[in-house]
């Protein structure tokens, strides 16, 4: 059992520092179709992630102390999640990854405020993972390790992007590949740390479950819709992000009703 937690705590944190890697094996930029191929893909993965392994689930445990009201918890969960990031938004940039890779021209200040940024936003998605593995833990019937499992694979998958967004700019700065790649990887510690920490308070926020399920779900989809979907659909190529899209989306679908 701790090494299934263990390995959906990881697994997100693998994503991003994959993606950090790519920056030791590129002379230039990410090509634009494979950025919006992966945008796309990590857009279509997140959106049935939060219907399918945290909607569904909170509005499943709700249902037992609400009834026909079990949408209420998921309903206000979900909506704090979207404000909490459109806040969140005000005070850092945006994650766009052809907004931040611009050569030498692109500043080091900017290119750590990019960094707090994707940190901050990495930490929702630890307390995703985290707040799924705590249901599974106390025995909700409505979440198994398999569907946890397949929520921190898909928050991996959405995660790759992200490393490269910090990585590249910071060799475009340039500092070496080494420490450009090692600077991408510690942005996405925070994820099992707060995903950790979410489970060793199980206790605490079990009987807000519900809440905390969709409040990640509005999180997550707040970014999708904020910044993946944006990002894939402007300029050329944007039928590349739709096509991946539908697989990201269908694949997820997949793991979470096969799986879970």
């Amino acid at each position: 059992m701790n090494w299934m937690i263990a390995q959906g705590l990881l697994l997100p944190f693998l994503g991003t520092s994959l993606g950090s890697a790519l920056v030791l094996f590129m002379k230039n930029e990410m090509k634009e179709e494979v950025q919006k191929s992966l945008t796309g893909f990590a857009a279509g993965v997140m959106v049935a992630a939060s219907v399918w392994s945290l909607l569904i689930p909170a509005m499943d445990q709700a249902q037992e102390n609400m009834g026909r009201l079990a949408f209420v918890p998921a309903v206000v969960g979900f909506c704090l999640g979207m404000l909490f990031l459109l806040v969140l938004d005000q005070v850092t940039p945006h994650m766009h990854l052809d907004e931040s890779v611009e050569g030498p021209k692109c500043s080091m200040k900017k290119t750590t405020m990019l960094v707090l940024a994707v940190v901050l936003h990495n930490i929702p998605e630890g307390m995703a993972v985290g707040v799924v593995y705590a249901g599974w833990l106390t025995g909700n019937v409505s979440i198994s390790a398999s569907a946890a499992l397949a929520l921190a694979l898909g928050i991996a998958i959405q995660n790759f992007p992200e490393g490269a967004i910090i990585s590249m700019p910071l060799r475009a700065n340039g500092m070496s590949k080494f420490k450009a790649c090692l600077q991408g990887i510690l942005s996405g510690i925070v994820e099992p740390v707060a995903g950790l920490l979410t489970i060793l308070m199980a206790s605490f926020i079990i009987p807000f479950l519900p809440y905390l399920l969709s409040f990640a779900a509005g999180a997550m989809l707040y970014v999708v819709v904020e910044e993946l979907i944006p990002e894939m659909s402007e300029g050329r190529h944007s039928n590349l992000g739709t096509i991946t899209f539908m697989l990201g989306f269908s694949l997820m679908m997949i793991l979470d009703v096969a799986l879970g």
